[in-house]
């Protein structure tokens, strides 16, 4: 058994600090490369040497090629990115922005992860279930249907959730919203870095720290001119078009990690990861459904590298989560119903490997559970 670019997933670990374990919770936060925690702390002893905002001013070439290359991974410009602080803070910036009318629909996924529900009902609007099958992916026929009798306000899709490696068809998805002119919202915080992001949307948002590899505290909202025309910063900024959405107390350092993430991503070849990410997938879940009773979630050739495990009756995900880290150095995630409440009935282990992932690490894994 073998995992294809091995050259890919060397010259990754290569670019890394050794990891203190094993490493397979990507979906969480990915590990970063030196170069980027080099520049970020290049960045950091600049604001200490010539003061925050001058330091930002000299890095504003670089900082501008990371809004065009990060758009670019979405199909859009860099005109159309605004960094933020995370994917909610994106999210939170884009409703406050839009200012829809209290109880506008927005159809979302029946397992929409929590948070996103609690932050649409914040702002008053009404979350309503898009038809999906038995794997909680999008019934394209159905998504029709609904579009022509009844459409939303927008639609809302979580391109990969948080709570099981399914990918949604987000270019199918977004060609029916086009034709009924519906707006399209991706949450894209498990798929930037990890799938193909460059599907039609019209709002694209997502997080540094997880499949792209960036610091954590840096998020993303890209939008069309047309949407982005509709939104209002809640202060009046001095700066024109997504930009007036940019926090000017920002973590600067983070958004130069990123660019230099993103540009090692480019690098690397981004269909060679995701033909990696997708066979890491396969053979994890090959490797693991079944083991001691813990049945895997996905079909076996979703082509992501999240793999969800169920655990056996009695068998305390978290408590297993807590073993694997404390007796094995296997950093892994547990994640409890409440995470995605429509579409959940139980907690979850959660495995998600990058590049580097090795096929001994995912046997290990196996034996230790």
């Amino acid at each position: 058994m073998t995992l294809p670019h091995e050259d890919l997933a060397a010259a990754w670990r290569k670019a890394r600090p050794r990891p203190a374990g094993r490493h397979l919770d990507s979906a969480a936060s990915s590990r970063q490369s030196s170069r980027a925690l080099d520049a970020a702390a290049h960045h950091a002893r600049h604001e200490a040497e010539l003061g925050g905002y001058v330091a930002e001013a000299a890095a504003e070439g670089l900082l501008q090629q990371g809004r065009s290359v990060l758009a670019g991974l979405v199909g859009m410009a860099a005109a159309d990115l605004a960094f933020v602080e995370s994917a909610q803070a994106a999210f939170a910036t884009l409703l406050t922005g839009w200012r829809l009318p209290a109880g506008a629909r927005v159809a979302c996924l029946p397992g929409e992860y929590a948070p996103n529900i609690a932050q649409l009902g914040a702002h008053g609007l009404r979350p309503e279930p898009l038809p999906v099958n038995d794997l909680g992916r999008a019934d394209l026929d159905g998504v029709a249907r609904l579009l022509e009798t009844e459409p939303p306000r927008f639609v809302h899709l979580l391109h990969v959730p948080s709570h099981r490696g399914v990918l949604q068809p987000a270019a199918e998805v977004a060609a029916l919203c086009r034709a009924a002119g519906v707006p399209l919202v991706l949450d894209a915080a498990q798929s930037l870095g990890h799938v193909d992001t460059d599907v039609g949307a019209d709002v694209v948002y997502g997080t540094s720290r997880k499949w792209l590899t960036g610091p954590r505290g840096v998020g993303l909202l890209v939008a069309r001119p047309a949407i982005a025309a509709e939104l209002v910063p809640v202060v009046p900024a001095d700066r024109a078009g997504m930009r007036a959405f940019e926090s000017s107390e920002a973590h600067v350092a983070g958004r130069i990690g990123l660019t230099v993430s993103v540009g090692e991503h480019l690098a690397a070849g981004p269909d060679r990861v995701r033909e990696r990410l997708a066979a890491i997938g396969r053979t994890a879940r090959g490797l693991l459904d079944g083991v001691s009773g813990w049945t895997v979630v996905e079909p076996h050739d979703e082509p992501t590298a999240t793999t969800t495990l169920r655990p056996p009756d009695g068998v305390d995900v978290a408590a297993t989560r807590a073993r694997l880290l404390a007796e094995h150095g296997i950093v892994l995630t547990a994640i409890g119903p409440e995470r995605a409440p429509g579409e959940m009935t139980g907690p979850v282990l959660r495995v998600s490997p990058h590049v580097d992932a090795t096929l001994e690490d995912l046997e290990a894994l196996a034996a230790a559970l």
